[in-house]
Formats: C-alpha cells, structure tokens, sequence
C-alpha cells in the first residue's frame, strides 16, 4: 500500500491530469466533432501516461538534488526504490506509446517528438541555463497543439501553445530560483545559477509581461469569442501579480502563477464555447 501510494506521487497526478485537460481544451479549440471523440481520448490518455511516465523519470534523475531540495518525494523518503521508480516510468511510457498509435500522424509525430524529449530533458537538458526551461515550456504549450493535430486542425491552437509557452517559461525560471540552494550544492547549472536570481526573476517577469501584451490576440484572431476578454484579463493580473512577488517569495509567486494559468486555460473554453453557442 506504502509503494503503491508512493509510485501515484511520483506520476504527479495532478499535473499530468492537468495536462491531459490541456489535450481535450486544444481538441474543443480546433473544432472536435462528436465523431471524433474517441481520438481525443485517446490523445488525453497519451498525454496524461505521458506526462505521469516524465514526472517519475525526473524523480529518478533527481534523486540526489531531492534528498536536498525535496526529501519528502517517494524516492528519498525510500516510499520507491530508484528501480522501481525506473520500471513505472518505463511501464507509463509504453502505455502513452500505446495509445498514440491510434492517432493521426501529425498528431502521433508530436507524441513521438515529445515522449522522446520527456526521457532526454533531466538526463541532459536539466541543469542547462535556460534549455531545460525552454524545453519544458514547449512541452507543455505543444499539449493545446496535440489536441488540435488529433482533430486534423492544429493551426487555431498555435497561438494558445505560443501563449503557454511563454508563461510556463517564465514558471519554471522562478521555480529554479525557488530551488537554487539544492542545485548548487548538486553543481548544476541552472539559469539562476549562472545569472544571479534577480536577473532570472527580471527575465521572467519580462516574459508575463510579454504573454499579457500577447493575450487579446485569439481575440483579435476571432479564435475566441469576447467572453475570453473578461476572463483572460484578472488571470492575466494575477500572474503579473505573481510575478512580481517571486521577488520577494518564489515559493508564493510560482504558486501563485499556476493559479492564474489555470484561470487563463479556462478563458480559453469559455472563449471557444461562446462561439460554439452562439453559432
């Protein structure tokens, strides 16, 4: 029971259900027809095994930062052996594999692409100023562009990728900042490693702000109807917000960040059903 307990913490299941949401949003933002229901869940499922097989590698890999900067995860705490967090991963990302077998082939290239950079990121891009972010930033903006490819109609999703792109970057440079004591002591060479915190947190910053300036454009694109407005603009004050308090609190601000993406992918379904119901 112990084990088991502790392999669902390694999936992270919030996350990787969260980022299955994601898949469906792109799919419901593209235009998915009744008919092809079946394929979006089955790109949900790829993304959530996915996702869970990425967060239990990266335990894996970080096993020896987490003693530091999280001993509490299943693998320090020793809930999950390293061998057994190494065959879950394996066991998830056959499964995700499995089920992006049933999808079209720009949407199965994607998978392919992004299970390959979920095994490649804490082995060699972890630790790399700013490629580790960057590479996860696209990992999880490619989510709404899966869900449009699974539909045959990716290109209304492009500027929603763009969109969380850029936040989720800025997202993980204050979570490195967040994290910085445990990653010199393990000598990696993160953003705010090698630039100091502060710039790294300018930097993020810089980049809501960026993605706040960007924000009316599936508007303006006529993606999303005008109910998108009234919801994106307090998530966009919120992590404006929240990325002026990772000065002060990175801990708080990247906390608080994740609240006002969550409140910004909702501007995205409520957006779309505005033009879905109003056709």
């Amino acid at each position: 029971m112990v084990q088991a307990r502790g392999l669902l913490e390694l999936t992270r299941p919030g996350n990787a259900v969260a980022a299955g949401a994601l898949t469906g949003i792109g799919a419901f933002v593209a235009s998915a027809s009744a008919d092809e229901l079946p394929l979006v869940a089955a790109a949900v499922a790829a993304t959530v095994f996915a996702t869970a097989a990425g967060n239990a590698i990266n335990d894996y890999f970080d096993r020896d930062i987490d003693r530091i900067n999280a001993p509490e995860r299943p693998i320090p705490s020793g809930a999950v052996s390293p061998r057994g967090a190494l065959g879950f991963s394996a066991l998830l990302f056959a499964l995700a594999a499995g089920c992006a077998l049933l999808l079209p082939p720009l949407a199965l290239g994607i998978a392919v692409v992004n299970l390959l950079l979920l095994v490649a990121y804490t082995k060699f891009f972890k630790g790399t100023p700013g490629a580790g972010n960057a590479l996860v930033a696209g990992l999880g903006g490619s989510t709404f562009l899966f869900g449009g490819a699974t539909v045959g109609n990716p290109e209304p999703t492009v500027v929603l990728a763009l969109l969380a792109a850029v936040s989720t970057l800025a997202r993980e440079i204050i979570k490195d900042v967040e994290d910085v004591d445990g990653d010199r002591e393990e000598g990696l060479s993160t953003l705010p490693v090698v630039v100091g915190e502060h710039r790294a947190l300018v930097l993020a910053l810089a980049l809501l702000v960026v993605a706040a300036l960007a924000s009316p454009l599936p508007y303006l694109l006529d993606m999303l109807g005008l109910s998108y407005l009234v919801v994106v603009a307090p998530a966009v004050a919120v992590m404006l917000y929240a990325g002026y308090e990772g000065f002060d609190d990175p801990t708080a601000g990247q906390g608080h960040l994740k609240y006002g993406m969550f409140l910004a992918i909702l501007s995205f379904v409520v957006g779309r059903a505005t033009l879905v119901f109003s056709i």
